[in-house]
């Protein structure tokens, strides 16, 4: 009867004498992009370290905490083709002190790995490859390209409002919605939700609506990667139970998060007819101001809107009260609405307190929101704010 071995396996017996050169710089860089996704305090020992798998002209290396993995390919010298795992943080804080240059890595008796570059010779303790968790694979179909700077810009646009709380698991991340000829991403804590959509953006593969739920944690990676990416798209797949975010020669994967995100389309406000338009970075300072006089632990301010003016009030009995005015058109009846003053900085910080911004409201007891007053603007972003009473 034939044994088949598994790549797996020709890799753990290849890597007796696994040995690479790498440039010092070229090194750095897919350590830096893998190295956050470690797990830094685990029970699980092999989870702090990094695989290493060579093959013909070319490094794998990958880096998982079982609840999502990343996975980067980048040329190499190969002398030795194999496999072998290292201490994750050791090796990224060592390799960023050496030289550049050429590194050489090289796999020894008892998972041991040397490392040399110049006239540096280091030995540091490694693990069995065959004890690394299995990572799951780029499918092969069907695959979503999605720009990386649409991306981007949902991504930062709401990942502020995901909610904190671990018990509340299906608002641990925020939801990404496929169509078409469209793509948006909404988020929220139930204090407040985040709402953007790009229009009139082909997505090849798309028919009707697909909805993926993405975790914080992957949301943060993928922030991260696609910073530092010069390609211009990702590929986005699933299966059942993983997400897969391809970009360039790197590979994000992360476990899906299960359950039913909210029915946010109920809590978009639709009878907010009192309005006025500020600049985002006056109405910045202002809050950031007032704010200093704000209760400690509620944050609370006051919009007052009347006669061409809006007030921004706040005061608590520890610390005193402050008052900050700014002029725009509203010629209706007065408001005054209490909100959480950091929610509103983190929604103008999103807009990079550049423009202007629409805030609507019907009453002092319902939601309110905001949205850049921006007719020609690429994405459409609303903003919506539970009151706080004051």
């Amino acid at each position: 009867m034939a044994i088949v071995e598994t790549r797996e396996e020709k890799l753990a017996v290849q890597g007796v004498a696994m040995e690479i050169v790498v440039s010092r710089q070229d090194l750095v860089k897919e350590l830096t992009a893998t190295q956050s996704v470690v797990e830094r305090k685990t029970t699980i020992p092999i989870l702090s370290n990094f695989l290493f798998e060579v093959e013909e002209d070319h490094l794998t290396l990958t880096a998982t905490d079982l609840d999502q993995a990343i996975r980067t390919v980048t040329p190499v010298k190969v002398k030795t083709p194999g496999a072998c795992t290292i201490p994750a943080r050791k090796l990224y804080d060592y390799v960023k002190l050496l030289p550049d240059g050429d590194v050489s890595i090289k796999l020894l008796e008892n998972h041991w790995v040397q490392i040399r570059s110049g006239r540096s010779n280091t030995k540091i303790v490694g693990m069995a490859r065959a004890n690394y968790p299995q990572v799951p694979s780029f499918p092969s179909i069907p695959v979503t390209s999605i720009p990386v700077p649409v991306l981007q810009t949902l991504i930062a646009r709401t990942i502020f409002a995901i909610s904190n709380e671990e018990s509340r698991y299906t608002l641990n991340g925020a939801l990404l919605i496929l169509k078409a000829e469209s793509l948006a991403m909404v988020a929220t804590d139930g204090h407040r939700l985040a709402w953007v959509e790009k229009p009139n953006e082909t997505l090849e593969g798309i028919t009707g609506e697909k909805r993926i739920l993405v975790p914080r944690k992957a949301l943060q990676e993928l922030q991260q990667l696609l910073g530092t990416t010069e390609a211009e798209s990702m590929d986005f797949a699933d299966d059942e139970h993983t997400l897969f975010f391809r970009i360039g020669n790197r590979t994000l994967s992360s476990r899906k998060l299960s359950g039913q995100f909210p029915n946010f389309e109920a809590v978009m406000p639709r009878e907010n007819t009192k309005f006025a338009v500020v600049r985002s970075s006056e109405l910045s300072s202002a809050i950031q101001r007032v704010a200093q006089f704000a209760d400690e632990r509620s944050g609370a301010v006051r919009l007052r809107l009347e006669s061409n003016e809006l007030k921004v009030s706040a005061n608590s009995t520890e610390s005193g009260e402050s008052e900050d005015t700014i002029d725009t058109p509203y010629s209706a009846e007065a408001i005054a609405v209490g909100f959480n003053s950091s929610y509103i900085i983190d929604f103008l910080k999103a807009l990079n307190n550049e423009g202007e911004v629409r805030l609507e409201f019907k009453d002092a007891q319902s939601a309110g929101q905001m949205r850049p007053e921006d007719p020609d603007a690429e994405y459409s972003y609303r903003y919506v704010l539970m009151p706080m009473r004051i």
